[in-house]
C-alpha cells in the first residue's frame, strides 16, 4: 500500500494528538537534525548611512510634493561563528497565503502533503513558528519526488525559516535578512481635506491616520482644517531587496493650521518608552483629545437653545454631534473609568467615563459597545468604546459627545484641556542631543552621508 495514500486517509487531528502519536519519532529526529542559528540572535550595531539612488517621486501637484528619501541602513553584525550564506531560492512550486483559521496541517493537507506535516511537527521547538501562522503570511513550498522538498516561512520581515528534506528528515535553519531602515520626508498642502493631500504626497492611509492622531490633541480634524493648511512628516520605512516592507514610526512632524504651527518630535526614553514632545519639551499628548471620532462632520454644535429635530421644541444642546457612518469607531478622549454602560433614555446606548475627580465624558447613540467594556473597567485614551449608531432619539447615525467639568457641561470644541506631564528633567539631555538633527531633516530632508562623516 502506498504509505503517502495511507497517511491521507488518517483523520486530521489537533496538534496535541499529532505530537503524542509522533513522540518517539520526534525524539529520534531531534538527535539527528540540527539548527543553524542566524545572526538575528545578536544585537545589531549602530546604524550606518549609505547613499542610494532616489526612487521615482510620488505624484505631486503645485501645492504638494513628496521628496525623495534618504536612507539609513542598519547592517547585520558579523556573527560569532561561521554561518552558511543565504541559500539560493529553489524553484517554488507553490506560494500559499495563510487564510484566517489556517493551520500548517490544513495547508499541507490542501496541497496533498499531509504526511510531511507529521515530520515537521516532530521537529518540536524549531518548527514552533509554523504553528503560529497569521493571516496574510506566505508559505513557499518546493516539491520533490518524495513529497515536500523545501519549505520557507518568514515569521517576521527580518528573517526566514527554512526546512529542507535530507536523508535523516528535515534540516532547518534561520536566515537574517538585510532589512534597511530608511527615512523619508513627506510634504503637502491641503486643498480640500487631509486624506486627499496625504495621498497626493505619497502617504498611505495608515500614515495619514497616524499624522492626524499625532496632532489630534490640538486640532479637531473634523472642524478646524482649512484649505492652505500644510504639513511635513519625517518617517521611517523598512526596505528589503529594493521594495518597501513596512512603515515605521513618525520621527518628527509639523502641521500649520490656520497660520499656527504645531510641531512634534519622537523621543524614546532610557526605558524604551516612546512619546512625542514639542521642541520645547512639552508633551504633544494632552490629558484629553479634542474629538472622539476621526474625520467626521459636525452635524450639531454646543448650544444653549436648539430646536430638537425629533421633539420639535427648543432646548439646550449640551454636547457636539459628529455625523459618521454606522460602525465608525468611537474612542475614549482620555484615560478614565467606565461609570455607566447601558441605555439612557433618548441617548440610546451610552457610555460615561470618569477622569479623575473633575472630568466626565459621555458618548451616546452607539450601535454597539466594545467587547469586554463594563462598569468599573479602566480604559486608555484612544481605546475603542463602541461604534457610531442611531440608538435612542436620533434621526441618523451620529455620535453625541459631552464634556463635563465638576458636573457642569462645557463646550468640547473650546474648553481648555489640561496638559500632560512635561519631559522629565533626566531625559532633557538625550532629547536635545537629537532635536536639532531631526528638525533640520524635517525642514530640508534627510541628510545622505556615510556614518562618521
Amino acid at each position: 500500500m502506498n504509505p503517502q495514500r495511507s497517511a491521507r486517509r488518517r483523520p486530521v487531528t489537533s496538534r496535541r494528538r499529532h505530537l503524542a502519536s509522533l513522540g518517539l519519532a520526534a525524539a529520534s529526529a531531534a538527535a539527528l537534525l540540527y539548527l543553524i542559528p542566524g545572526p538575528g540572535a545578536s544585537r545589531p550595531g549602530p546604524p550606518e548611512t549609505f547613499p542610494i539612488a532616489a526612487p521615482a517621486p510620488a505624484p505631486a501637484s503645485a501645492a504638494i510634493a513628496a521628496l525623495a528619501p534618504a536612507v539609513t541602513t542598519t547592517p547585520v553584525p558579523e556573527p560569532a561563528i561561521a554561518l552558511p550564506p543565504r541559500p539560493p531560492a529553489p524553484r517554488w512550486d507553490a506560494r500559499v497565503r495563510v487564510r484566517p483559521g489556517d493551520t500548517l496541517t490544513g495547508i499541507l493537507q490542501r496541497e496533498n502533503l499531509l504526511a510531511d506535516a507529521h515530520a515537521l511537527i516532530g521537529l518540536g521547538p524549531p518548527a514552533r513558528p509554523l504553528f503560529d501562522l497569521r493571516p496574510g503570511q506566505v508559505l513557499h513550498l518546493a516539491r520533490g519526488a518524495d513529497g515536500l522538498e523545501h519549505l520557507m516561512h518568514r515569521p517576521s520581515e527580518a528573517e526566514e525559516l527554512h526546512f529542507r528534506r535530507t536523508a535523516d528528515g528535515y534540516a532547518n535553519w534561520r536566515v537574517a535578512l538585510p532589512v534597511e531602515t530608511r527615512r523619508r520626508l513627506y510634504r503637502g498642502t491641503i486643498d480640500r481635506h487631509l486624506f486627499g493631500a496625504g495621498q497626493a504626497a505619497g502617504l498611505s492611509d495608515t500614515q495619514i491616520m497616524a499624522l492626524a492622531d499625532l496632532f489630534g490633541w490640538d486640532i479637531d480634524f473634523a472642524l478646524e482644517i482649512r484649505a492652505g493648511d500644510s504639513f511635513r512628516m519625517l518617517a521611517e520605512e523598512r526596505w528589503l531587496d529594493g521594495r518597501r516592507l513596512s512603515e515605521g514610526p513618525i520621527l518628527a512632524a509639523e502641521f500649520i493650521n490656520r497660520g499656527k504651527m504645531f510641531r512634534a518630535v519622537r523621543h524614546v526614553d532610557a526605558a524604551g518608552h516612546a512619546d512625542y514632545y514639542t521642541p520645547e519639551g512639552q508633551p504633544v499628548r494632552k490629558q484629553f483629545r479634542r474629538a472622539p471620532v476621526a474625520f467626521t462632520r459636525i452635524s450639531s454644535r454646543f448650544s444653549k437653545r436648539r430646536l430638537h429635530p425629533i421633539y420639535k421644541v427648543y432646548r439646550p444642546h449640551r454636547g457636539v454631534d459628529y455625523a459618521a457612518p454606522t460602525g465608525t469607531p468611537v474612542l475614549a478622549t482620555g484615560d478614565g473609568t467606565v461609570i455607566f454602560r447601558g441605555r439612557k433614555g433618548g441617548y440610546g446606548r451610552t457610555v460615561i467615563l470618569r477622569h479623575g475627580d473633575r472630568f466626565t465624558t459621555l458618548y451616546a447613540h452607539l450601535s454597539r459597545y466594545a467587547r469586554g467594556l463594563r462598569v468599573g473597567r479602566k480604559v486608555r485614551q484612544g481605546q475603542r468604546l463602541g461604534s457610531v449608531g442611531m440608538s435612542g432619539a436620533a434621526t441618523g447615525p451620529h455620535l453625541h459627545y459631552e464634556f463635563r467639568v465638576r458636573g457642569v457641561h462645557r463646550n468640547p470644541l473650546t474648553v481648555k484641556l489640561p496638559p500632560a506631564a512635561p519631559l522629565p528633567a533626566a531625559e532633557r539631555g538625550r532629547f536635545e542631543a537629537r532635536l536639532g538633527a531631526l528638525l533640520s531633516e524635517l525642514e530640508h530632508g534627510p541628510r545622505i552621508a556615510r556614518a562618521g562623516n
